[in-house]
């Protein structure tokens, strides 16, 4: 037991040093910090108040959701005690009996804050209304009555904009959590494996890679996060994807690639980071989305290639196995780029290796019973 919880902390720490490394995390966020931002451009934040409220917490926006309402209740609330003592209807100013007054069965600030409350949220319980002796209650009623309808429209189409922010679209596109180098196609490739867990498509999808690296050029000076372009493709292009199925992205390691100077004992003792890209389209919103992940050395696995995922079954129906989405096996493999046709390696396992982090489910059953 002492052995299996030590274990598990090793396993967390070594995760969590991971983590630390990023730019990119696995699901997509990014690991930055920003200094001194709100000091210099505050007013920034300020001008672009709709992306600032859209980009808020939900705990924020239902904070500033009850301040907003409260705060005009009360604010319209004295306004309409103000109009009432000026015109001296409050109980205390003793009003005579054919008094005319401005709202009825208005006596202090509590019932001026409840008759501004039913004001705004149009709930009218007859018990306080305005009479048409005082235009300044006229021009007051109007006045509230917009502004509630303002904020009313503000906070709906907040509401609405976070709701439909494709940030939850991309929950339902996987990448792998290891990647692979195998060969395919007489080459020698980087693999990864994405799949789309909803059957409606991801239109107009493309796929590109970064690799972030720190670099020393010729001049002495230090660039942190040089990116070099990856150029990942599947078997029918980068372009314009058929994401009807799980898909496995290649990228060739040739002289071009970035790779290409690498081999299985130098690869586990370089600093980069790749992050891989996929923009497209979701079909059943319109909206556009990016998917995000990025693979440290660590995870890249050299001599193992995926599981196939894809078959046919006896009725001419297409099926996806999302229990082999992660597994990997054991393959031949070139120790380098440049060794492709003569020194090979192989990893001898007798196991398949299984990616944790990825939730097997069972896509029909999940489209027929739940979507």
């Amino acid at each position: 037991m002492k052995g299996y919880l030590m274990q598990m902390l090793k396993s967390y720490l070594a995760k969590r040093k991971l983590c630390q490394k990023r730019l990119v995390t696995k699901d997509g966020h990014c690991n930055i910090e920003y200094g001194n931002v709100m000091h210099s451009n505050f007013f920034a934040y300020v001008l672009d108040l709709w992306t600032t409220f859209v980009e808020i917490r939900w705990r924020f926006i239902l904070v500033l959701f009850v301040a907003s309402f409260t705060f005009s209740w009360f604010m319209f609330g004295l306004l309409w005690y103000w109009i009432a003592r000026n015109n001296g209807d409050l109980a205390w100013q003793h009003p005579e009996d054919n008094h005319k007054v401005c709202v009825r069965n208005l006596y202090g600030l509590t019932t001026a804050f409840l008759f501004s409350m039913e004001t705004q949220t149009t709930l009218g319980f007859g018990g306080r209304d305005i009479t048409p002796y005082c235009p300044s209650a006229i021009a007051l009623i109007m006045i509230q009555t917009l502004m509630g309808s303002i904020i009313n429209c503000f906070w709906c189409g907040v509401v609405m904009t976070k709701i439909s922010l494709p940030k939850k679209r991309v929950k339902t596109i996987v990448f792998t959590e290891m990647a692979v180098i195998c060969p395919h196609e007489g080459n020698l490739c980087l693999q990864i494996r994405v799949a789309n867990l909803r059957k409606s498509l991801l239109i107009g999808g493309q796929i590109y890679a970064k690799l972030l690296r720190t670099k020393i050029i010729p001049e002495g000076e230090t660039i942190i996060l040089d990116q070099v372009d990856v150029e990942f493709t599947v078997d029918v292009g980068k372009d314009n994807l058929f994401f009807v199925c799980p898909l496995t992205l290649y990228h060739v390691i040739d002289k071009s690639s970035p790779f290409f100077e690498m081999s299985v004992e130098t690869l586990y003792q370089q600093e980069f980071e790749l992050v891989v890209f996929l923009d497209g389209m979701a079909e059943s919103t319109s909206s556009f989305c990016q998917v995000r992940t990025s693979y440290l050395p660590q995870e890249i696995m050299w001599g193992y290639k995926f599981l196939p995922i894809i078959s046919r079954n006896k009725e001419g129906r297409y099926h996806v196995d999302f229990s082999n989405f992660s597994r990997v096996e054991p393959t031949l493999t070139a120790n380098s780029p440049t060794g492709i046709n003569n020194d090979y390696y192989y990893q001898f396992s007798k196991n398949n290796f299984e990616n944790h982090g990825f939730e097997v489910i069972d896509i029909d059953k999940t489209v027929s019973g739940k979507m």
